[in-house]
């Protein structure tokens, strides 16, 4: 369960998050939507422990994300918007996903090859060089073997070509774990059949929740 009790974020004089309170739990798939500077990739870093809010307290399965920062990420697959700069190769990069989250370097290879991602011939290749299709469908086939409960996922779609798009589509409706999953999307249309619950957000605010 995330919990956000709250909870305001301010950046200098620019107040991100106003007062906001919500709750996620096991078996919400849910659409995360508002135009930008709503403050949806706020809410993200404080689930993640990256910020600290200034008022307010969030939980995640009943721990703080920022004291208990390691046992909180253990649980969490997340995929940004713009891939991180890593600068390891594709084969450092999987060896480093399976030390540090116990996985599988065979569930890494089965998702990208989902993907339409070749791995093999490209083991050698500077993540940071891929391109920006190759690189989400990468974190995508990582978050996937992790068999995280929570998923968060920061427009996963926006570096991937259509038939990306289907796989990606595909994969997440074959998934049937009971978990939590966070689409922050601007396109309900492709994620209607993978949701069941739509927030929209604007000014740091909910201004509706509802079921789909």
């Amino acid at each position: 369960m995330i919990e956000i009790h709250n909870v305001s974020k301010k950046f200098g004089n620019a107040l991100s998050l106003d007062n906001l309170s919500l709750t996620f739990k096991k078996d919400d798939c849910i659409a995360l939507m508002g135009p930008n500077g709503a403050g949806k990739t706020t809410l993200i870093r404080l689930i993640l422990g990256y910020y600290h809010p200034n008022s307010g307290t969030v939980l995640v399965n009943g721990l703080n994300p920022i004291q208990e920062r390691i046992r909180v990420l253990q649980n969490i697959s997340f995929v940004p918007q713009l891939p991180p700069p890593i600068k390891l190769n594709l084969d450092e990069l999987i060896s480093y996903a399976c030390k540090s989250t116990k996985i599988e370097k065979n569930a890494i290879l089965h998702f990208a090859k989902e993907m339409e991602f070749d791995l093999e011939p490209n083991l050698n290749k500077s993540f940071f060089k891929l391109s920006g299709g190759m690189k989400q469908k990468m974190l995508i086939a990582i978050s996937l073997a992790r068999q995280s409960d929570i998923i968060i996922y920061d427009e996963p779609t926006a570096n991937l070509d259509p038939k990306a798009r289907d796989n990606f589509h595909r994969l997440l409706k074959n998934e049937t774990r009971s978990k939590i999953a966070l689409f922050v999307t601007h396109r309900l249309d492709e994620m209607k059949e993978l949701v069941n619950r739509q927030i929209y957000m604007d000014l740091g605010k909910v201004l509706t929740d509802e079921p789909l």
